[in-house]
């Protein structure tokens, strides 16, 4: 308790002075190839902020993109990141290994988020402003398909199996399923109200879909195309975090301070618990113990042990957290403050007599205004040999 009151006091002092470090070993020795960024979107500055979070937890460069840039994510077979632009309709390409855009590729009206199927070839934006998907060959950089679907398309996210894209449409309370081998819409699905953020089982056999209007979760069959649950949850779903096996899913609860846990098998809600004020975004970690959310109200992250079933830890953060990732050690929780503007990192560490707290405020990095979206991206590069 002790520790932490001093964290929070500091607090306030940190974001003051930018680069502050508290951790007593240095970060470990990756090798000369290994290299691991961390890329924030910032709403209002229009930019992205590139961490290094391999050696050094300092901003390596801040690239220019469109305007309002609001979702981000990354190709897991080629080394590009892809930041959707909100306010100029388009979407930029980053080369990782430079840290430079290569391309901007034009969508439809109000994007805000985009998908990269598992293949790493294709990448799917719903397109709030014009109701339609607009279908990306990565490879190409060029649009091939526009897809119809319902009023004010907020996510669109595809099945691990490449097969179908799920469009959550918020303007009209329905669902869509987009065949992704044909580019053509399969259904339409009235599901809850204000459908928002999508998970999809590692399978593909199922998809849940946040209600944010209603308090509801939908479980939806994908491969015979219908809505099998309703499930009741708490207040103003928001966000869906998955457990990497597919068990159990996470549901963050804005408006009740609390998140609802879903048995994906039985389609059942199996608890629900107070996590923090106005919990936003959860990330569950690969080893499916634990869950990490961002507690937009009350200026913290908990950290919930999922087997034990209760929270472990409460550490302070920046003014109002929101985007949240783990690095990929998982050692460290990546904490976007929205207001502060700057990113918490929060060091998992094994607990000793002296710091009996496994959780530990590594350091706080002024990014740019109204940070929103993050994605860490890890690879290797050629390294040239020494003669």
């Amino acid at each position: 308790m002790r520790k932490i009151l001093f964290i929070a006091v500091l607090l306030p002092v940190v974001a003051g002075l930018g680069w502050w470090y508290f951790r007593e070993s240095p970060l470990p020795d990756y090798g000369p190839a290994y290299r691991e960024y961390a890329y924030v979107t910032n709403g209002k500055s229009n930019t992205v902020t590139v961490i290094d979070v391999a050696r050094t937890f300092q901003p390596a460069r801040t690239i220019t993109v469109g305007s309002e840039p609001t979702g981000v994510a990354a190709n897991g077979k080629k080394n590009e990141v892809y930041v959707v632009n909100t306010g100029s309709n388009n979407v930029t390409v980053i080369d990782t290994e430079r840290n430079q855009v290569v391309a901007t590729i034009g969508v439809h009206g109000h994007p805000f988020f985009i998908d990269v199927s598992q293949d790493g070839k294709r990448g799917y934006v719903a397109n709030s402003g014009s109701a339609n998907v607009s279908v990306i060959d990565l490879e190409k950089r060029s649009i091939v398909g526009t897809i119809r679907v319902g009023a004010e398309p907020g996510l669109a996210r595809v099945s691990p199996d490449g097969a179908t894209v799920v469009v959550s449409n918020r303007g009209d309370n329905t669902v869509s399923l987009i065949d992704a081998q044909k580019l053509v819409l399969r259904t339409t699905l009235p599901a809850c109200q204000q459908p928002e953020d999508i998970a999809i089982l590692p399978d593909s056999s199922k998809a849940f879909v946040a209600c944010t209007g209603s308090g509801q979760v939908a479980s939806i069959d994908l491969k015979n195309a219908k809505v099998l649950a309703l499930l009741d949850v708490g207040k103003s779903p928001v966000n869906l975090a998955l457990k990497p096996d597919g068990g159990e899913l996470m549901v963050s609860n804005f408006a009740s301070d609390g998140i609802s846990v879903i048995e994906t098998t039985t389609n059942e809600v199996a608890n629900s618990f107070l996590i923090g004020t106005k919990p936003a975004r959860g990330v569950v970690s690969a080893d499916n113990a634990r869950l990490y959310v961002s507690n937009f109200g009350s200026n913290s992250v908990a950290a919930y042990d999922i087997d034990v079933g209760k929270i472990v830890a409460t550490v302070p953060v920046g003014s109002q957290p929101d985007g949240i990732a783990l690095t990929q050690s998982q050692n460290y929780i990546l904490v976007l403050n929205s207001q502060s503007g700057d990113v918490t990192v929060i060091q998992k560490r094994k607990p000793t007599k002296l710091e009996p707290s496994e959780y530990s405020l590594l350091t706080m990095i002024p990014v740019g205004m109204q940070p929103n979206n993050v994605v860490v991206k890890a690879f290797l590069v050629t390294v040239p040999s020494r003669k």
